[in-house]
This record gives structure tokens, C-alpha cells and sequence, in this order.
């Protein structure tokens, strides 16, 4: 008993002084006509009658699946996130009818909490530190058909950048999403 207890605590220190390492294994994405991109999120209540018609427009482009519900509580959240394998034309079609139909797009989830294929609309399952607030001109660059796929995600990207100090009590501290973005000021007085 007493060997285990000290393995524990040996284990439990190189844990804790190691610093943390996230691996990214970025794997190469499918085509669309192989995985479909799944659309998945909340459409505002007044909508609640119609839910059927409007997951068809948002199907319209092809190569994508629904799973839409209305909001319990009116509008839904402005909360949208997109896959890093989702081709623009299909995330432009997708963000241009969510405006429609759900609380607008005001902030967006940066992509590495996130499966590559999905996009989620009037989400409320992030929280306020994996995403960031955009504005409508930063919303209407990424509406902008002349974007490729590549320029679409690398300007998503961009506006989607964690911030680096984040509220928590009254204070700014540094953002926990972030990998080894840690409060040094807590173990050097």
C-alpha cells in the first residue's frame, strides 16, 4: 500500500512539473462527397414551424446533413462554429441562412475545439473562452465569394483567435483554453 501511495506521488509530480503539450494531428481532410458535413445547432423559436423547410435550405448546396432544433427561449445564441475541412462555399451558404434564422453571427469558436466536418449554428455549447466576438464587416469578409477555401479558414482563423487575458471575477487573467497559457504570477511571488 504504502509503495503504491509513493508511485502515486512520484506519477503525480512529473505530471504536475511537466509542462503541459498539446499535439495536434492534423490529418488530411476527406473530401465532401465522402464525409458529409453535418450542420448541427439551433434555429430561433419563432422558426419552430418551419424547422423542416429551413434544414432543407440549409442542405441545399449538397454534400451536407441536419440536425437543427429550435431554441427553447426566443432568439438562439450568435455563437457559430466551422470545421477547418468544411469547403467555403458550403460555410458561406451555411453562415448567410443562419443569419436568417438564428440570433445572427457574433462571435465565432476557434476551430481546434471542433470536429473538422461540422458546423454548428445558435450553439450554447461553448464556453465565452473558446470563441471570440466579431463584427458585421468581419462577418461580411468571410461572406466574401472570392475566397477560397484556403483564404476562407485562414481569415476564420484570424477572427477567431483566442484572447490571450480573460475575465474571471473581476480580474483578467490568463485565458486556461490556451495550451501552457498558465498564471506564472501564482508559483513566482
Amino acid at each position: 500500500m504504502f509503495k503504491s501511495l509513493i508511485i502515486y506521488v512520484v506519477l503525480g509530480v512529473f505530471l504536475f512539473v511537466l509542462k503541459p503539450m498539446a499535439t495536434q494531428a492534423e490529418t488530411p481532410c476527406q473530401i465532401v462527397e465522402k464525409k458529409k458535413i453535418k450542420v448541427e445547432g439551433y434555429i430561433s423559436k419563432k422558426f419552430r414551424k418551419e424547422r423542416r423547410k429551413i434544414a432543407k435550405e440549409f442542405t441545399e448546396m449538397g454534400n451536407t446533413r441536419t440536425a437543427l432544433r429550435a431554441f427553447p427561449m426566443g432568439k438562439s445564441s450568435d455563437v457559430v462554429a466551422v470545421g477547418r475541412c468544411v469547403p467555403a462555399y458550403i460555410a458561406r451558404h451555411v453562415l448567410t441562412t443562419a443569419i436568417k434564422y438564428t440570433g445572427g453571427v457574433g462571435s465565432l469558436v476557434t476551430q481546434n475545439f471542433i470536429h473538422s466536418h461540422w458546423i454548428g449554428i445558435g450553439t450554447t455549447m461553448f464556453d465565452e473562452p473558446s470563441q471570440r466576438k466579431v463584427t458585421t464587416a468581419q462577418v461580411n469578409q468571410l461572406l466574401n465569394p472570392d475566397l477560397d477555401d484556403k483564404e476562407f479558414h485562414t481569415l476564420y482563423q484570424k477572427l477567431s483567435k483566442q484572447n490571450e487575458l480573460v475575465p474571471f471575477f473581476g480580474l483578467k487573467v490568463p485565458n486556461a483554453k490556451i495550451p501552457g497559457n498558465t498564471n506564472n504570477t501564482l508559483l513566482n511571488p
